[in-house]
């Protein structure tokens, strides 16, 4: 199982919108850029929103990996656990 540190919930959406090229002297078409932002969202409130640099998007990525890795390790022990209490077996 991933190592508590190395965890993250949320979720990631990737885009790519306009920006002025800061090389260009003349104004030229913008250039795209890809940005992507983690959603988190808690019962009762509003999801919050946060901007991830490029240089963190590895990181960011294997910890949402890691996050989802132990939602579906905790989702077998349950699934285990309730056929236990189906059976009438001793945890």
């Amino acid at each position: 199982m991933p190592a508590v540190e190395t965890l993250l919930r949320a979720r990631s959406s990737s885009a790519t919108s306009a920006a002025a090229n800061p090389a260009a002297s003349v104004p030229t078409a913008p250039v795209m850029v890809p940005s992507t932002n983690l959603s988190v969202s808690f019962p009762g409130r509003r999801p919050q929103m946060d901007y991830v640099p490029q240089a963190d998007y590895a990181d960011v990525t294997e910890r949402l990996a890691n996050y989802h890795r132990v939602r579906e390790i905790i989702e077998e022990i349950c699934e285990i656990n309730r056929e236990l209490l189906r059976r009438r077996e001793a945890l």
